[in-house]
């Protein structure tokens, strides 16, 4: 890695304000190598400089990488003035981090959360045509005739303006007593806005329950609980950014 700003480093570690962490290093409270520091814009090493804080030993990864099990009611992005975001759900001090994509308030499931902004652009452009798979329960029973229209594209939007690209649709179980629901799996490669609800809705169904279960290479755990996140493997982070380069 690189060298980095003494103070910024240990902002984005999440020690602290730059401002309270300048007034550290000027007290004496921050040491390089086991010798004291006294200017917060000295250049350090990550990689291979021992970095000690108010007798504590920093180590900070510059990207991070989590996997988050979103409940409904939780809105993805870092700040909102109406509901909680999906990062009030996380205990890392780390101020940079974001959700890769969004999921609306209502919809549950599989949400990256990282820091890694060139991996997030890569996941989202439509070049690389990652797959984002989703569990739907749809007002309605789902047939073959659904299946070829959204395997053939859908106009999502007024007077032909926004069209889905096709997605796969596959029927699990219907329900076939007075209730008439579906149990249905969509994957879709974009991300419009309520994409999956617009294009039932454009086929004149409804739907009730939606969780995303895979985006790309990452599958949402079954021991992961509603609300709960973890850690992305070495392996996983591997393949995700292989997937971002395939075009």
């Amino acid at each position: 890695m690189s060298t980095i700003r003494l103070d910024k480093y240990l902002a984005d570690a999440g020690s602290g304000t730059r401002s309270e962490i300048k007034s550290d290093i000027k007290k004496g409270k921050v040491l390089v190598n086991q010798v004291t520091a006294t200017r917060p814009e000295q250049k350090i090493d990550p990689d291979t400089d021992v970095i000690q804080y108010d007798n504590r030993l920093i180590r900070f990864a510059p990207y991070e990488y989590y996997i988050l099990n979103k409940p409904a009611g939780y809105v993805s992005a870092t700040k909102d003035n109406t509901a909680p975001t999906v990062l009030s759900l996380m205990e890392s001090p780390r101020k940079d981090l974001f959700p890769v994509g969004r999921l609306d308030k209502d919809t549950e499931g599989l949400l990256l959360i990282t820091n890694d902004g060139a991996l997030a652009h890569r996941l989202l452009s439509p070049r690389h045509h990652v797959d984002k798979t989703y569990y739907v329960i749809v007002d309605g029973i789902v047939d073959e005739t659904d299946i070829h229209a959204f395997a053939n594209g859908l106009s999502i939007g007024d007077e032909d303006l926004d069209v889905a690209l096709p997605a796969r649709l596959i029927v699990l179980k219907t329900d076939q007593s007075e209730k008439k629901l579906s149990y249905v799996s969509v994957t879709i490669q974009e991300g419009k806005f309520h994409q999956v609800k617009r294009m039932f809705q454009a086929l004149g169904k409804k739907v009730l329950y939606l969780k995303r279960i895979r985006f790309g290479s990452l599958s949402l755990p079954d021991d992961l609980p509603s609300g709960e996140y973890r850690e992305l493997t070495e392996d996983e982070i591997l393949l995700l950014k292989k997937l971002s380069f395939t075009d």
